[in-house]
Protein backbone atom coordinates (compact mmCIF):
# COMPACT_ATOMS: atom_id res chain seq x y z
CA UNK A 1 0.00 0.00 0.00
CA UNK A 2 1.03 3.41 -0.89
CA UNK A 3 -0.32 5.92 2.09
CA UNK A 4 -0.75 9.96 0.68
CA UNK A 5 -1.49 11.95 3.38
CA UNK A 6 -2.39 15.49 2.06
CA UNK A 7 -2.08 18.87 3.90
CA UNK A 8 -5.77 20.34 2.92
CA UNK A 9 -5.13 23.13 4.24
CA UNK A 10 -2.47 24.28 2.08
CA UNK A 11 -4.38 22.49 -0.78
CA UNK A 12 -6.91 24.62 -0.48
CA UNK A 13 -5.01 28.32 -0.20
CA UNK A 14 -3.24 27.31 -3.14
CA UNK A 15 -5.64 26.13 -5.13
CA UNK A 16 -7.65 29.06 -4.53
CA UNK A 17 -4.95 31.46 -5.50
CA UNK A 18 -3.92 29.73 -8.90
CA UNK A 19 -7.36 29.02 -10.20
CA UNK A 20 -9.99 31.76 -11.90
CA UNK A 21 -12.98 32.06 -9.71
CA UNK A 22 -15.83 29.83 -10.13
CA UNK A 23 -19.21 30.16 -8.48
CA UNK A 24 -22.31 27.34 -8.05
CA UNK A 25 -25.86 28.37 -8.49
CA UNK A 26 -25.51 30.00 -5.22
CA UNK A 27 -23.01 32.26 -5.98
CA UNK A 28 -20.62 30.45 -3.55
CA UNK A 29 -17.09 30.21 -4.84
CA UNK A 30 -15.85 26.78 -5.40
CA UNK A 31 -13.16 26.56 -7.72
CA UNK A 32 -10.33 25.70 -4.67
CA UNK A 33 -12.98 23.09 -3.46
CA UNK A 34 -12.57 21.69 -7.78
CA UNK A 35 -9.16 22.52 -8.03
CA UNK A 36 -8.66 19.93 -4.56
CA UNK A 37 -11.09 17.08 -5.54
CA UNK A 38 -9.45 17.06 -9.16
CA UNK A 39 -5.62 16.92 -7.57
CA UNK A 40 -7.08 13.97 -4.78
CA UNK A 41 -9.00 12.03 -8.09
CA UNK A 42 -5.53 12.33 -10.00
CA UNK A 43 -3.75 10.51 -7.57
CA UNK A 44 -6.03 7.60 -6.76
CA UNK A 45 -5.75 7.31 -10.99
CA UNK A 46 -2.12 7.19 -9.99
CA UNK A 47 -0.66 5.10 -7.62
CA UNK A 48 -2.26 5.90 -4.17
CA UNK A 49 -3.95 3.49 -2.67
CA UNK A 50 -5.04 4.91 0.03
CA UNK A 51 -5.44 8.90 0.69
CA UNK A 52 -6.33 10.89 4.07
CA UNK A 53 -7.06 14.78 4.39
CA UNK A 54 -6.40 17.04 7.16
CA UNK A 55 -7.49 20.45 7.13
CA UNK A 56 -7.57 23.10 9.62
CA UNK A 57 -11.26 23.18 10.18
CA UNK A 58 -10.17 26.18 12.21
CA UNK A 59 -7.62 28.14 12.23
CA UNK A 60 -6.80 29.34 15.36
CA UNK A 61 -5.81 26.73 18.00
CA UNK A 62 -4.10 25.90 21.55
CA UNK A 63 -0.87 26.95 20.03
CA UNK A 64 -2.61 30.98 19.65
CA UNK A 65 -2.79 31.20 23.44
CA UNK A 66 0.91 29.56 23.64
CA UNK A 67 2.60 32.24 21.05
CA UNK A 68 1.18 35.82 20.69
CA UNK A 69 0.96 36.60 17.00
CA UNK A 70 0.50 32.73 15.70
CA UNK A 71 -1.20 32.49 13.07
CA UNK A 72 -5.10 33.32 12.66
CA UNK A 73 -7.72 33.38 9.92
CA UNK A 74 -7.10 37.29 10.04
CA UNK A 75 -7.16 38.35 6.35
CA UNK A 76 -7.97 35.57 5.06
CA UNK A 77 -10.75 36.09 2.11
CA UNK A 78 -13.88 35.34 3.01
CA UNK A 79 -14.67 33.04 0.22
CA UNK A 80 -11.58 31.21 0.92
CA UNK A 81 -12.56 30.44 4.53
CA UNK A 82 -16.43 29.43 3.28
CA UNK A 83 -14.42 26.73 1.31
CA UNK A 84 -13.41 24.30 3.66
CA UNK A 85 -16.77 22.48 4.65
CA UNK A 86 -17.76 22.37 1.50
CA UNK A 87 -14.43 20.67 0.18
CA UNK A 88 -14.61 18.54 3.31
CA UNK A 89 -17.84 17.09 2.20
CA UNK A 90 -17.40 16.47 -1.40
CA UNK A 91 -13.94 14.61 -0.01
CA UNK A 92 -15.76 12.49 2.37
CA UNK A 93 -18.31 11.92 -0.48
CA UNK A 94 -15.51 10.86 -3.13
CA UNK A 95 -14.74 8.58 -0.79
CA UNK A 96 -11.49 9.85 0.77
CA UNK A 97 -11.11 10.39 4.76
CA UNK A 98 -10.73 13.34 5.77
CA UNK A 99 -9.65 14.48 9.37
CA UNK A 100 -10.93 18.06 9.76
CA UNK A 101 -8.38 19.61 12.88
CA UNK A 102 -10.50 21.68 15.95
CA UNK A 103 -7.85 21.67 18.75
CA UNK A 104 -4.87 20.68 16.45
CA UNK A 105 -3.80 21.59 13.47
CA UNK A 106 -3.76 19.75 9.80
CA UNK A 107 0.62 18.75 10.61
CA UNK A 108 -0.40 16.82 13.74
CA UNK A 109 -3.00 14.96 12.22
CA UNK A 110 -0.46 14.25 9.24
CA UNK A 111 2.34 13.09 11.53
CA UNK A 112 -0.31 10.93 13.54
CA UNK A 113 -1.39 9.27 10.37
CA UNK A 114 2.12 8.68 9.51
CA UNK A 115 3.83 7.21 12.75
CA UNK A 116 -0.24 4.56 12.69
CA UNK A 117 0.44 4.00 8.73
CA UNK A 118 4.86 2.78 9.83
CA UNK A 119 3.61 0.11 11.85
CA UNK A 120 1.42 -1.88 9.41
CA UNK A 121 3.37 -3.87 7.92
CA UNK A 122 1.28 -3.77 4.85
CA UNK A 123 2.46 -0.26 3.52
CA UNK A 124 5.28 0.19 1.27
CA UNK A 125 5.64 4.06 1.62
CA UNK A 126 4.43 6.73 3.09
CA UNK A 127 4.33 10.17 1.48
CA UNK A 128 2.71 13.34 3.28
CA UNK A 129 2.28 16.78 0.50
CA UNK A 130 2.87 19.33 3.04
CA UNK A 131 5.01 22.52 2.80
CA UNK A 132 4.83 22.93 6.66
CA UNK A 133 7.95 23.32 8.09
CA UNK A 134 7.12 22.16 11.72
CA UNK A 135 6.02 18.57 10.32
CA UNK A 136 9.48 16.99 9.98
CA UNK A 137 10.69 17.46 13.58
CA UNK A 138 6.96 16.32 14.50
CA UNK A 139 6.89 13.30 11.85
CA UNK A 140 10.44 11.35 12.38
CA UNK A 141 8.79 8.14 11.54
CA UNK A 142 10.87 5.36 9.72
CA UNK A 143 8.86 3.02 7.52
CA UNK A 144 9.90 -0.11 6.83
CA UNK A 145 11.63 -1.18 3.27
CA UNK A 146 9.30 -3.35 1.91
Amino acid sequence: MKVYLIDGTYELFRHYYALPSARDEHGMQVAAVRGVLASMLGMIKGCATHIAVATNHVIESFRNNLWPGYKTSEGVEPDLLAQFPLLEDVLTAAGIVVWPMVKFEADDALAAGAAAAARDERVERVIICTPDKALPNACAVPVSSN
